[in-house]
């Protein structure tokens, strides 16, 4: 297709009018028409149009497929269909993740000549450190957020799994908030908190006289969460006797409070969380195999923090703004390399206490490896692991190793200019230059 060639302006006109952001382009990846939602979105102050899709949403000089990501085109190519992906934009308000979903259009021979992309941001996370929502850029943590992106907006039942601390209740109210039930509640019950004899009664309410000590009637959980979302945390916690009842539930949809014949209709949509392998205790008999077929109708495995290490100074970020220091704080380029190297067995919980600590021990802004705990220290790695385009053999050691171990880190994950990244290290270019050379790291623009 030239360059001369015009969309049909009814097309364009269709586009126009779509609230989400639309875009249409050619094999080529070229932009041949976008409406107002993508305009605004990608806050570009130059047209769009004639402009790759690639270099404007990721401000690539290849496209996504050429640059570790999958690319919608090409998997449509290939497949003849519709195809959706969950990419990392730019945006003015910083990096987003957004659900992409591509149709090609055919023309009179049949052939696929253009594409039409949609695109959703996925409000509840973000690439870069925020105040809300999940964070991280990893591999890993693409691969489930994309499974959360796919599930959010069903009424399918979710079993997440994973490590204790590694932000379950977290995916959980992500699930609820990009779902068609994110202005009702999300109520979060944990399962290993609570006595068999008190389960029932929580989940299901009670009718005032049903036990001894049951002065009211008391509304349930359930019902407490009607319309919106019930996290059943630690669910392998969950006594033989009560599973039976929790599978009439999600079975029926229906159930009755402690001492009553009335049976109720629950309205509300079951995410689960464990810790434990539910296939061992089946085999081993503490769980119900049915039970755990109606839970485990779309599984999300939650990275533990050691698979997504690129994301642990994003994390730090974004932990630290959320504690409420009196000022504001940052890890220095030697604690955040040292924070890259312990495995940390309590995952993101157990940073977030590290970095906790390290503030209280702080007098100034800046958290330096002196202020971290010993254990923490005595538990980091000897070696790091290696880096694409990390520091030299002749780099320097010690703490100042440390920092050249971050700054490699910091580079090998920046795809942009060395303006861009010291601004993002928060120091000026000089410095940047300057510690780079000290490093043995290029330095080359």
């Amino acid at each position: 297709m030239t360059a001369s060639i015009r969309p049909l302006s009814e097309l364009e006109s269709f586009l126009e009018s779509l609230a989400e952001p639309h875009i249409l382009f050619d094999r080529q990846y070229r932009i041949i028409s976008a409406n107002e939602a993508y305009r605004r979105m990608s806050g570009s102050a130059r047209s769009v149009i004639g402009r790759t899709c690639y270099e404007v949403s990721h401000h690539y000089s290849v496209p996504c497929d050429q640059a570790g990501e999958s690319c919608p085109l090409a998997q449509s190519l290939a497949s003849g269909r519709r195809e959706k992906v969950l990419h990392l934009h730019h945006t003015p308000r910083g990096e987003e993740y957004v659900n992409i979903e591509l149709s090609p259009l055919r023309d009179s021979a049949g052939e696929i000549a253009f594409f039409v992309e949609k695109m959703e941001p996925l409000q509840v996370a973000r690439g870069l450190d925020d105040k809300h929502g999940l964070i991280g850029r990893a591999p890993r943590f693409q691969e489930m957020l994309g499974l959360v992106a796919r599930v959010a907006p069903s009424e399918a039942t979710v079993l997440l799994q994973g490590e204790s601390g590694s932000g379950k209740e977290l995916v959980a109210n992500a699930i609820h908030q990009a779902s068609k039930r994110a202005e009702r509640p999300f109520i979060a019950v944990d399962c290993s908190g609570l006595p068999e004899t008190l389960f029932e009664s929580e989940l299901f309410g009670h009718e005032r006289g049903a036990f001894t000590g049951a002065t009211a009637r008391k509304v349930g959980l359930i019902e407490t969460a009607s319309g919106g979302t019930l996290f059943l945390d630690e669910v392998g916690d969950i006594p033989l006797g009560m599973q039976v009842k929790l599978l009439r539930l999600l079975e029926t949809g229906t159930y009755r409070r402690v001492g009553s014949t009335e049976l109720r209709k629950a309205d509300i949509r079951v995410v689960s969380a464990t810790h434990r392998s539910l296939r061992e205790m089946v085999a081993e008999g503490s769980f119900r195999q049915d039970l755990y077929y109606r839970l485990n109708t779309f599984p999300i495995a939650i990275p533990p923090l050691r698979e997504r290490v690129s994301d642990i100074a994003l994390l730090a970020r974004g932990l630290l703004e959320r504690l409420a220091t009196p000022r504001p704080m940052h890890l220095s380029a030697a604690a955040e390399a040292l924070l890259c190297t312990y495995p940390f067995p309590g995952n993101v919980r157990e940073l977030r206490n590290v970095l906790e600590r390290a503030s209280l021990m702080c007098d100034g802004e800046e958290i330096g490896v002196e202020h971290l705990a010993r254990e923490i220290v005595e538990g980091a790695s000897a070696a790091p692991p290696n880096i694409a385009g990390g520091t030299s053999a002749g780099a320097p050691q010690g703490l100042a190793g440390l920092e050249c171990e971050a700054l490699a880190r910091a580079l090998a994950a920046h795809s942009g200019s060395r303006k861009a990244l010291a601004q993002q290290l928060g120091i000026s270019e000089r410095t940047l230059y300057r510690k780079l050379r000290a490093c043995g790291i290029g330095a080359s623009a």
